[in-house]
């Protein structure tokens, strides 16, 4: 049976997973197979595929888990008959090959304080780079900014929460809450907005969320946005 992501209820969004198993990218902290996913136990709930009721007037989300550059002829031909949908991936190749606007993160894993996939060519597909963001990552991020909206390429920040306590090197910046399921180590406000202000003028740059205690998808917008956006670059 089909379960709905509690993150993004309410947004216009629905998620899918095609394949089973975990995903190779291993980032730090990943909600997804770190036994803290709405989709325990995954063995039991992979693949997880809406039904055609579930996605009328819905846009959806291919790999709100996993990767859609993983086993990508089972994402492509699993999703292939849904009208409108995006697809996620960590895995910069062949981008321009799927059947949709795709969105890539480009600091995933061991990438993610050190470095982020700077793409040459852009495809026309796609849609938005999404940055993986904590209080020690900042320069890399200013750089990732530059970089991607020079292209007229949108930057989703993405904040990251920790459960694990990996960002005891800079403690002081994080609280304790819960989020959407689960309670996790999360950026305080006021240093949330210390990294937004870097981008007050930029345009092209958003957050994951409305603001620093805004988790749901539902009052966001961003993946609907770009997503119309991308879909009419495409058409041109």
């Amino acid at each position: 049976m089909y379960k709905e992501n509690p993150k993004t209820k309410g947004s216009g969004i629905i998620c899918m997973i095609p394949q089973t198993g975990t995903c190779p990218n291993k980032c730090s902290d990943c909600f997804f197979q770190s036994g803290r996913s709405y989709l325990e136990p995954l063995e039991e709930n992979l693949p997880n595929i809406p039904e055609e009721k579930d996605i009328s007037g819905r846009i959806l989300r291919v790999n709100d888990g996993n990767d859609s550059n993983v086993q990508r002829e089972v994402v492509i031909g699993k999703s292939r008959w849904y009208r409108h949908k995006f697809y996620n991936t960590a895995i910069p190749k062949e981008l321009d090959s799927f059947p949709g606007p795709v969105v890539l993160t480009v600091n995933p894993g061991q990438m993610t304080d050190i470095d982020y996939h700077q793409l040459v060519e852009i495809p026309k597909n796609l849609m938005f780079v999404r940055f993986r963001t904590n209080i020690g990552n900042v320069d890399l991020l200013i750089d990732a900014v530059k970089y991607y909206t020079s292209k007229e390429i949108p930057v989703v920040v993405t904040f990251m929460a920790y459960y694990k306590e990996s960002c005891d090197a800079f403690k002081e910046a994080y609280t304790f809450k819960k989020r959407t399921l689960n309670s996790y180590w999360v950026l305080k406000p006021s240093f949330w907005w210390g990294i937004m202000v870097n981008f007050r003028d930029n345009p092209l740059v958003y957050s994951c969320g409305k603001g620093p205690d805004s988790y749901s998808c539902s009052r966001c917008g961003n993946c609907i946005r770009e997503y119309y956006n991308t879909m009419e670059r495409m058409r041109q």
